[in-house]
């Protein structure tokens, strides 16, 4: 709808004249009768009086149709809102899942090397070097030497370097040498199975 349309309805609902609007907005009534047909339009000083005089916006004085906008910026942003909700769910999916998926794939991974790794054994050395004795044992897998646990008297491990030994083995033959080099003996004891816990 044109301005002047707009203008005259407006007018004809609050029952005002053109005389009455004229001096209402401040101009003369001819100047309201050209706005109505056409002729002419309110400048935005003019327009912002008449919507106060009319109560409307000016948006709607002008018949400018912002709620399509309006509706455009809200499904715009409900879209935008959704698609972050989305990644949210994801990101707090990831974050909880990733870690169980993970800490599974360990356990899984874990039992199977074991599983093919053989049987937990255990083994002891008894050493004597300067008139001391010494001590050490390792728990291994089987079938790859692959030490699970160690421990006993730290002075055979700080002067042989055994423990950077992944070897149950290699770490043995490590403290071994080193003690008969030295001018000491080993002796070790028959592996055993041990039981996992």
């Amino acid at each position: 709808m044109e301005i002047g349309k707009k203008i005259m309805d407006l007018r004809k609902k609050n029952g005002l004249s053109q005389e009455e609007l004229a001096e209402k907005v401040g101009v003369a009534r001819q100047t309201i009768s050209k706005w109505e047909l056409g002729e002419t339009s309110p400048d935005l000083k003019q327009s912002k009086e008449l919507s106060k005089i009319f109560k409307v916006s000016l948006d709607e004085l002008t018949d400018n149709d912002i709620k399509d906008i309006l509706v455009e910026k809200t499904s715009n942003t409900e879209k935008l809102a959704g698609l972050i909700l989305k990644l949210l769910k994801f990101a707090i999916i990831f974050i909880v899942v990733l870690p169980i998926l993970l800490i599974g794939l360990r356990i899984v991974f874990k039992n199977i090397y074991e599983h093919n790794a053989g049987r937990l054994m255990e083994i002891n050395i008894k050493c004597s070097l300067h008139d001391e004795s010494y001590s050490y044992g390792f728990v291994y897998y089987e079938n790859n030497g692959q030490i699970k646990e160690a421990g006993g008297d730290g002075y055979l491990i700080n002067i042989t370097d055994a423990d950077r030994y992944e070897d149950a083995y290699q770490a043995l033959d490590k403290i071994d040498a080193y003690v008969k080099n030295n001018g000491g003996t080993c002796e070790r004891s028959e592996a055993t199975t041990v039981e996992d816990e």
